[in-house]
């Protein structure tokens, strides 16, 4: 039998060496001699950690205020539905979840992009004749953040850039930036119920523009483009060759007065990402269920663009599979009525908060068409004790216990955002709290000019 000897040589100060031979039948086989390496320990934070930067809990988390401890919190900052209870989901949508778990039957992996029957539950749910869709070409992710994060993986490289709303939601760039992805924000015209500003939109595109994202309805706006809008969209997209991610949670949740369009249903060659989920319109955010609907009916994103999302599905097999198993009992059998509700609610507090805040001094809110937000405008110069729109809703902390959420956060200073999802008693009291603020510190322009010569 063969014997191996490995000898480990070291002469005085200098690192130990590994002198490797192999002795064997009385002929030693020399391999050369490897360094050591001496042990310590060099944990680092990855890069793309280090790029991942929210900026809502960065402004969020530094607002170091107590609330006034004689009124209680009234908080109209968090998009969750769910946080005051007086927006249950339906029964249809709970008990398809407990027959599903009593089943037994969901308790295992399914494939990545969801099981096959659900995929067709989907399709068939948002299937219409403008915009055909099959089980091939649904998705289903952990959630709509999911379905947005895998919808720019598949689109766009490091080094590339996508255009942004501003104000808008601040996951695209969080989720961006974190892969090396430029965002290029294009602007929001209050004036003009929040359309895009199509010129400077299309000024930002360039030989490395990935994609354009559309949110419609929008969060935090609230607004719902026409139909004419949404094929201007169109038209810039089709004109410079850039395909459209469209975030569409809110989608279908609209006031009475408006009607909602799915963006794909309008286009005859523009290929589209678009991302919706059960978290708002079913009230479920928890749930985790969103799902990626590919339209491509010029086969411009091709297999390529399919089969990279069905990679990147791979990397989490998948969202939850109770849910999934629920998935057609809720889309077929929740009843209108549901919808309709939820809808009321929503509008009589928008109604409500907009009546409210519009009567008093130094704001400007821009009514809603639908989702579940508000945008106010301070009109800083009468408020000009506050450097901004974070100061200002701090103070709104500290005097009246409201918490809105500052616009800087949405890259948009001096508005702040209202949550309307609260009771109707709820955003009384806060409006008439935010009333209260208002008149304690609105200067007029006099005082106002009085007040910059003290400083």
């Amino acid at each position: 039998m063969d014997s191996y000897l490995i000898e480990v040589n070291g002469r005085g100060d200098h690192a130990p060496m590994l002198d490797v031979h192999l002795k064997s039948t009385g002929n030693t086989i020399s391999l050369g001699k490897a360094k050591g390496r001496k042990p310590r320990w060099a944990v680092r934070a990855s890069e793309m950690s280090k790029k991942t930067f929210n900026p809502v809990r960065a402004i969020v988390d530094s607002m170091k205020v107590e609330p006034n401890p004689k009124k209680a919190m009234i908080s109209l900052s968090l998009g969750d539905p769910t946080v005051f209870g007086n927006l249950p989901t339906n029964d249809e949508v709970t008990r398809a979840v407990k027959e599903v778990l009593d089943s037994g039957q969901c308790n295992g992996y399914a494939p990545s992009v969801g099981y096959q029957s659900c995929r067709e539950a989907v399709a068939a749910y948002y299937n219409c004749p403008e915009a055909p869709l099959e089980a091939q070409d649904v998705i289903l992710t952990s959630g709509c953040s999911q379905a947005i994060e895998l919808a720019l993986a598949v689109l766009a490289n490091p080094g590339q850039n996508i255009l942004v709303p501003r104000p808008g939601f601040s996951l695209y760039k969080t989720l961006a930036l974190s892969m090396g992805i430029e965002v290029k924000l294009y602007n929001l015209l209050p004036e003009k119920a929040w359309e895009i500003d199509l010129e400077h939109l299309e000024s930002l595109v360039d030989e490395k523009t990935a994609c354009l994202i559309v949110n419609n309805p929008s969060n935090p706006c609230g607004s719902v483009f026409t139909k004419s809008h949404l094929q201007e969209i169109l038209t810039v997209a089709s004109r410079q060759c850039v395909p459209i991610l469209a975030d569409e949670i809110y989608g279908d949740m609209v006031f009475a007065d408006c009607k909602y369009e799915p963006i794909a249903s309008l286009s005859t060659n523009v290929p589209i990402l678009s991302c919706g989920g059960l978290a708002k319109r079913w009230l479920v955010p928890g749930w985790r269920m969103g799902w990626i609907l590919i339209h491509d009916r010029r086969d411009i994103f091709g297999n390529e663009i399919r089969d990279g999302l069905v990679r990147l599905s791979q990397r989490i097999l998948g969202p939850c599979t109770i849910v999934q198993g629920a998935l057609e009992h809720i889309l077929r059998r929740t009843p209108p009525e549901f919808y309709h509700n939820t809808l009321s609610i929503l509008k009589s507090n928008a109604d409500l908060c907009y009546a409210a805040l519009s009567a008093i001094p130094g704001l400007q809110p821009v009514r809603p068409a639908g989702a579940m937000y508000l945008m106010v405008e301070i009109e800083m110069e009468h408020f000009p004790e506050f450097e901004n729109d974070v100061e200002f809703t701090e103070r709104l902390i500290l005097e009246q216990s409201v918490f809105c959420l500052p616009a800087t956060c949405f890259e948009y200073p001096n508005f702040f955002r209202v949550v309307i999802t609260v009771s109707e008693e709820m955003i009384l009291e806060a409006c008439s709290r935010i009333q209260e603020f208002c008149e304690m510190h609105y200067q007029g322009a006099e005082g106002a000019q009085d007040l910059e010569c003290d400083k």
